[in-house]
């Protein structure tokens, strides 16, 4: 029997018979690959379905819990959000009845003093 398998052939005596186990050869091969490549293409759209929703997922935990242990969220710089420290001196200058700042009635004040 296994000598049977090894000289495995068209049958030799009908071209009709021959003709028609090529073109069914050829159909279920084809079938075969192109369910294979939409099977294929259907996992592999699964797959990075899957892996968006899981970053998003991560990112998402990520910006809302690392809040809550006591860190910043991370901002591009340049945004708006980005905390910058202004070190400088000031002087509070309050308006009198009149319109005029503080400051300026004192200089007048010392101006007429004079």
């Amino acid at each position: 029997m296994n000598q049977h398998f090894r000289n495995r052939s068209l049958p030799e005596g009908n071209p009709l018979a021959n003709a028609l186990v090529i073109i069914v050869g050829i159909i279920v091969i084809s079938l075969s690959l192109a369910l294979g490549f939409v099977v294929f293409i259907g996992i592999a759209g699964f797959m990075l379905i899957m892996a968006a929703v899981v970053s998003a997922r991560l990112w998402w935990f990520k910006r809302k819990f690392g809040a809550k242990a006591g860190e910043r969220p991370r901002h591009a710089p340049g945004t708006a959000d980005t905390v910058r420290v202004i070190e400088g001196e000031y002087r509070e200058i309050q308006k009198t009845h009149d319109g005029k700042a503080d400051d300026q009635v004192d200089s007048a004040e010392n101006s007429q003093n004079r």
